[in-house]
Order: structure tokens, then C-alpha cells, then sequence
């Protein structure tokens, strides 16, 4: 992590952005051999943008998979872009900040994403607002999924799942009372851990407004996570 962050302060600056994205792909990969954590990898990410991946959420890990998988930006709430180093990892990733309590704040946000998508990004999203047990998905929040539709931009589900063998494992779960040094900590003990990350087919609104959109998007998910 602090090479990481290293490499975001001194070399990021003269890189282009296709030089950046491909090296926090390469870092992500490289974290997770390091914590010990298997990448397996179902169905085809998006190759390019515009491209809104909506994703369940279990983990701080979640992201690090994400990018493991294929290079995305973020939007996250602004408390991420003050944690310690992991704050300056996740603005190296051009992660977009929203503050979740202002809802002026998140139309700021939304506009910025259609932005982006119009731009050719592929933008990474977490509905359910925060993070779960990994035991099921909790209700999508709609708001962010307006992005696509403004952008007229196609959105592609993707289920991710923690997995001990063939059982699912809560090492890597940062949820309730978990302090993120604990999630961590978990997570490297942890013995064959390994992360499956599920992309559905990429598919446009066709008329749903981004309330039915969302619910449809949330029961591939579920769908998706089934063994």
C-alpha cells in the first residue's frame, strides 16, 4: 500500500491516463498475491467505457478486486478521500467523492458521472449505499443509477463473493462495529481466500426509469451470486 501511494505522488503526475490506469490494475493484482487473496475472474468486464459497473458491497477489499479485474473509477462517499493512504490510493484512481448526507451534494455527483460516462469512462458503483455481510444484498439506492440513463450509457451488473473453498468467508467482511485494522488483519490470516468476481451482460435502461432499473440490475446480482 505505501508503494502504492508512492507511486501516486511521485510518478503518477507524468504518466498518461491509459500509463496510470494499467498501473493500478497491476498494483491491485499485485496487493491481493501479497494478502494472500485469489482472483478468480467470471464473464467478460466491460473493455472500455462508457460503462457503469453496479456492484454489491462486502468490502474495503471490493474495490482493490475491482480494479484487480479491469481498471474503473469509483464514486465513494468523501470520508474514503480522508482516510490515511487509503484515501490517497483511492483519489489515485480518480475516484469521484460524494458527501451520501447532502442531496445537493449527490446531484453534483450524478452530473460529474454523465460527464464521465459521456467522456468513455467505465464508472464503478455500490447501490446498496454501504457495505453487507456478504450473506445477502441489501436494497439498491436508485440515485446514481440516473448516471447512465442521462448518458445514455448501458450498465453492467457484477456480483462479487468471498469464498474459503467452497464456503462463503466473512474474513474479508467490514461491516457494523468492524474497525477497518480488524478487516485487515482477518483478511491476511485468512487461509485460501479467494475473491469471484461475476460480470453480467452489459445492458441499456430501455425505457425503466432508474428505480426499475435499479431492482433489476439488484436480482441478477443475487442470481449471479448463487453457486
Amino acid at each position: 500500500m505505501l508503494s502504492g501511494a508512492a507511486q501516486i505522488v511521485l510518478l503518477f503526475p507524468r504518466l498518461t491516463k491509459q500509463q496510470r490506469d494499467l498501473r493500478v490494475k497491476a498494483w491491485a493484482r499485485k496487493l491481493l498475491r501479497r494478502l494472500g487473496v485469489e482472483l478468480a475472474i467470471v464473464g467478460t468486464p466491460a473493455p472500455s467505457g462508457p460503462m457503469l459497473l453496479v456492484s454489491n458491497h462486502i468490502s474495503w477489499l471490493d474495490i482493490v478486486a475491482l480494479h484487480a479485474a479491469c481498471h474503473c473509477r469509483f464514486v465513494a462517499k468523501a470520508d474514503v478521500g480522508r482516510w490515511p493512504l487509503i484515501g490517497t490510493l483511492a483519489s489515485g484512481g480518480d475516484t469521484l467523492y460524494v458527501e451520501r448526507a447532502s442531496r445537493r451534494d449527490a446531484m453534483r455527483v450524478v452530473h460529474r458521472m454523465v460527464q464521465a460516462l459521456k467522456d468513455g469512462d467505465v464508472l464503478a458503483v455500490f447501490p446498496e449505499g454501504t457495505t453487507g455481510d456478504g450473506s445477502a444484498v441489501l436494497p439498491f439506492h436508485a440515485n446514481l443509477i440516473q448516471a447512465a440513463i442521462s448518458a445514455g450509457a448501458p450498465a453492467q451488473p457484477v456480483a462479487l463473493l468471498y469464498l474459503d473453498g467452497q464456503s462463503a468467508s466473512a474474513a474479508a467482511s467490514y461491516v457494523g462495529d468492524d474497525s477497518l485494522v480488524g478487516s485487515i488483519w482477518r483478511t491476511i490470516r485468512a487461509r485460501d481466500l479467494r475473491t469471484v468476481v461475476t460480470f453480467g451482460t452489459p445492458q441499456l435502461a430501455d425505457g425503466r426509469d432508474r428505480r426499475a432499473w435499479a431492482q433489476d440490475l439488484r436480482e441478477q446480482i443475487v442470481a449471479m451470486r448463487r453457486p
